[in-house]
């Protein structure tokens, strides 16, 4: 029973839920990445180049052998489009990673200098000297009015 207790105390612990989070917030940023570079940049980037479909380009290296309309061996091809495609969807990102952890890097810092900044000197107490005066003074008022 001991293991079974001591995997729970690992899983439940605060980081590894901290990561499980970030794991499922990522993939579904990265589906938000990749909708973002197939839908809108890369359909105006092949626009750029003639109209050109990125996931389309490819290196046949071997043709498909056909007997009529059935595939008797598939094409062999290099699909570097495909390449294009993702290598694109990684660098958004990981540009956009980095923005996010910039930005939690400066409110970090922020953070620090506020914590870090010397409080206030507290007044210091006054002598005896001055508390005898105020006495003094105090029992004048006194006395004049």
């Amino acid at each position: 029973m001991g293991f079974f207790k001591e995997f729970k105390q690992f899983a439940m612990r605060g980081n590894v839920v901290d990561m499980a989070v970030g794991i499922i917030i990522g993939a579904a940023f990265g589906k938000i990445v990749t909708s973002v570079v197939n839908d809108i940049i890369m359909p105006g980037i092949g626009l750029l180049v003639g109209g050109v479909n990125f996931t389309d380009l490819k290196l046949v290296l071997k043709q498909a052998v056909m007997e009529g309309e059935n595939i008797i061996s598939p094409a062999v091809t290099i699909n570097y489009g495909n390449f294009l495609q993702v290598t694109f969807d990684f660098i958004i990102v990981a540009f956009a990673i980095f923005l996010l952890v910039k930005a939690m890097n400066t409110l970090n810092r922020k953070k620090e200098e506020k914590a870090a900044a010397p409080a206030p000197a507290p007044v210091p107490e006054p002598s005896a000297e001055e508390k005898l005066l105020k006495e003094i003074l105090d029992e004048l008022k006194k006395k004049n009015a």
